[in-house]
């Protein structure tokens, strides 16, 4: 036994150094190749854990551990030893994931044969070939769904079992694509008049989204699956499983059902009780659910140990939410990209020393977006939290003179 575990201490030093020898800076062909030699058939738990451990000893931050995501990606491509991985049963979440990387590489593998064509192509046959790397970059924008039932389901579960290192680095890479994949489908959008600017746009931007696509791929396959099926319970499977529809399916829709034996989750339904006594008057549970339906406004409410606590489940939200975020810190709800701002709202509301926050996008998604966070404090001004309230306000910028007569909104 002690031979195993000095094998394996020894390799996850080797991986240690190698990888903070690559972020130094040192010749990556060399690099490489020491790896490929030292690290073949690597346990991808052990990849993992030496992520993990640079994180956690403050050795490398997260930020620093994604700017190398790709490249030690591309060295361990292949190399990650999955013998020991668990079957994984039709119609798991894990299945769904799996059976869209499937579909997108689909996807990736059509764009390359098209940018391979290009070499030939004339400008008589470019509308054409536009139009079909168009319909592939569009299709692949479906990642989208893929990538937050990763973030909002997957992830919270393996930080509750304290793996926060992987989800970090790949909610960073997953809005890098996002990006990416943006600019990508504007430019396809524009006018294309010749086979040079078409070879251009292929250049600079769609050759980026396929290799970061195909590498997530690869991550969520050899590292992230595997490990997330030693880790997760049956029961919490089934909780991805079972709220896996609020964020829909990415270029597949899956006909297995799965149902873990022995495990029986109940639906969710809100507390049944009588009325609720306010200061200025009360409601029943069932009237107060009906009204955070009906309010024009969404809101979400931090309390005071950063917590998610609550949130208002209308139908058109602007940001998604869903059950599994209760009682998760805030700060592991938001992109990395944006976490400090988040942190620091956090600090000056709860110092004191401000109460209120405003943010607006004027182009989210075609509508504008008001975001409002202020301070929720006690009678004494103790700090009990933060709400955040959302609104899209994109008709209410558009309202000139008066609405004095009765006028009823068409729906």
């Amino acid at each position: 036994m002690s031979e195993f575990i000095n094998n394996s201490s020894l390799r996850k030093e080797k991986l240690r150094n190698l990888l903070l020898r690559v972020h130094a800076g040192e010749n990556i062909d060399s690099i490489r190749q020491e790896l490929i030699e030292a690290l073949t058939n690597i346990p991808y738990n052990e990849v993992v854990e030496v992520e993990q451990e640079m994180i956690d000893d403050k050795v490398l931050t997260e930020e620093e551990i994604l700017q190398f995501c790709d490249i030690h990606t591309d060295i361990l491509d292949g190399k990650i030893d999955q013998s020991g991985a668990k079957t994984i049963p039709a119609g798991h979440p894990v299945d769904t994931f799996q059976k869209e990387n499937v579909a997108l590489k689909s996807e990736t593998e059509k764009a390359y044969g098209l940018i391979k064509s290009v070499k030939d192509l004339t400008n008589d046959k470019l509308p054409g070939f536009v139009i079909q790397m168009r319909t592939i970059f569009n299709a692949l924008s479906d990642i989208d769904k893929h990538y937050k039932r990763k973030e909002f389901l997957l992830f919270p579960y393996m930080e509750k079992h304290l793996i926060t290192g992987p989800p970090t680095v790949m909610w960073g890479k997953h809005d890098e694509l996002r990006g990416f994949l943006n600019i990508a489908i504007k430019e396809l959008e524009g006018s294309i008049t010749t086979v040079e600017q078409m070879q251009s746009i292929i250049e600079k931007h769609l050759n980026i989204v396929l290799e970061l696509v195909d590498g997530m791929i690869m991550k969520e396959e050899e590292i992230l699956f595997p490990m997330a099926m030693d880790t997760l319970t049956e029961e919490e499977w089934f909780r991805i499983y079972s709220e896996t529809l609020e964020f829909g399916f990415c270029l597949i829709d899956p006909e297995d059902e799965w149902k873990p034996t022995g495990v029986t989750i109940e639906k969710q339904e809100y507390i049944e009780a009588g009325a609720i006594q306010l200061s200025s008057g009360s409601f029943d549970v069932q009237q107060l659910e009906a009204l955070f339906l009906h309010l024009p406004i969404d809101i979400t409410f931090v309390d005071a140990n950063d917590k998610v606590a609550f949130f208002s489940h209308s139908p058109k939200r602007v940001f998604e939410r869903n059950r599994s975020i209760i009682g998760r810190d805030v700060s592991m709800c938001h992109p990395p990209g944006s976490v400090h701002i988040v942190e620091q709202i956090i600090a000056d509301f709860k110092s004191g020393k401000e109460n209120k926050a405003v943010f607006w996008m004027s182009n989210f998604q075609g509508r504008f977006i008001y975001i409002e966070f202020s301070a929720v404090r006690d009678k004494e001004n103790n700090y009990l939290g933060i709400v955040e309230i959302t609104q899209d306000i994109t008709k209410m910028r558009q309202l000139e003179g008066d609405q004095r007569l009765l006028s009823y909104e068409k729906k």
